[in-house]
């Protein structure tokens, strides 16, 4: 019991940090080259202790979920620009974090043999109906939604594929050593553009200070949930992490002045309703 109240404690954090650092991109001018920033100084920072995993020796299946985790990042990297660049935050990001809601626990459960009391789905069917609800997907703009919805879809499923994945990688590897794959995911994949651009200068020097808080909100949220995975259940804590929602919705509506905020905020309760759910009746 004391170890699902610490993970759901880190999982809360995390999901405030993945907030934050989602608003710093969504408020960038450039955000291919600011994913790329935070990204690559991240790798910097966690570098040594991928080379120091390496040199203790991982077996070959190690190596299979290290790549599969790669191409997940690839796709999430290539994905979150343009559907920051089709739909606000307080719409795109729920969407986004309830894909993955939705198919973790039911994914998880059945791939990790984990289990969720009827309590628990309830909980998770709440965070999920909340999330889509305050994306505003019943709404009249169906033709913005539908050109949005792509990259949404590429975001959530590639969300989905590496929490599942990372789970079982974490068996061979370090969380602080899965880190630096995650960031060279966005790193590779936004590399070619952010330096073709040669807007790197000048966002760095408008954004620099967001740029090295990035820089640790976007490993350190991931990282904050690594741990987590390692004291509960994935399909537990994965629809908890979509606090991270909540925050977001928060912060759209309030520091970027998006519409239908009083709206969002009551379904956002809903979802906070669905997360207490999980973790006081979950199991």
């Amino acid at each position: 019991m004391v170890n699902i109240a610490i993970a759901i404690g880190l999982v809360i954090g995390s999901g405030l940090a993945h907030a934050v650092w989602n608003l710093f991109t969504k408020s960038s001018r450039n955000k291919n080259v600011f994913l790329w920033l935070i990204h690559a100084c991240s790798c910097i920072v966690f570098l040594p202790f991928f080379i120091h995993d390496i040199s203790r020796g991982i077996p070959l299946v190690g190596y299979g979920f290290m790549a599969v985790t790669l191409v997940c990042q690839l796709c999430y990297a290539y994905f979150l620009p343009i559907a920051y660049q089709r739909a606000d935050m307080s719409r795109a990001y729920p969407i986004m974090r309830g894909i993955a809601a939705l198919f973790v626990p039911l994914l998880g459960v059945w791939i990790f043999d984990e289990h969720l009391s009827p309590a628990g789905w309830a909980g998770v069917a709440a965070i999920v109906v909340g999330l889509f609800a305050i994306s505003g997907l019943g709404g009249s703009d169906w033709r913005g939604f539908l050109h949005a919805f792509g990259p949404l879809l590429g975001v959530g499923a590639s969300i989905t594929a590496y929490t599942l994945n990372d789970k079982m990688l974490l068996n061979y590897i370090s969380p602080l050593a899965l880190i630096l794959i995650s960031n060279m995911g966005f790193t590779l994949m936004l590399g070619y553009t952010a330096l073709k651009s040669g807007d790197i200068r000048s966002e760095w020097s408008r954004q620099w200070g967001r740029i090295l808080l990035g820089s640790f909100l976007s490993p350190g949220s991931y990282l904050l949930f690594l741990l987590a995975v390692k004291l509960a259940p994935v399909s537990h804590l994965a629809p908890i992490r979509e606090i991270s929602t909540v925050f977001g919705t928060i912060l759209g509506v309030w520091l970027l002045k998006e519409s239908n905020g009083k709206r969002r905020i009551l379904y956002a309760g809903v979802i906070v309703f669905g997360i207490v759910t999980i973790g006081i009746w979950g199991s």
